[in-house]
């Protein structure tokens, strides 16, 4: 397999992990009452799945965002050369 598609799985697979565990702590905390919803209601699995689906979709294209950022290298100062111009305060005669 590629290198490029290992690392896009890889970080997809990521992603998802992610968005399973903040679906989980979303339910764990109840919050705006979700977890009361989905046990009440008989399409529940349904709503739990989607949930971590689309999230899901989110977080891993921002893990994969972030991991090509990180893979940038570090800026080093130009070593040599004549380096950059500097200003100076002659005097310049207009005609």
């Amino acid at each position: 397999m590629p290198p490029i598609a290992r690392f896009y799985i890889r970080n997809c697979l990521i992603g998802f992990a992610w968005a399973g565990g903040f679906v989980a702590l979303l339910l764990w905390f109840d919050v705006a009452r979700l977890w009361s919803l989905i046990a009440a209601s008989d399409v529940g699995i349904l709503a739990v799945g989607l949930l971590v689906m689309f999230n899901g979709i989110v977080f891993a294209g921002v893990q994969c965002g972030v991991a090509v950022m990180l893979m940038a290298e570090r800026d080093e100062p130009p070593q040599g050369g004549r380096g950059a111009a500097q200003l100076s305060e002659a005097p310049v005669t207009i005609r």
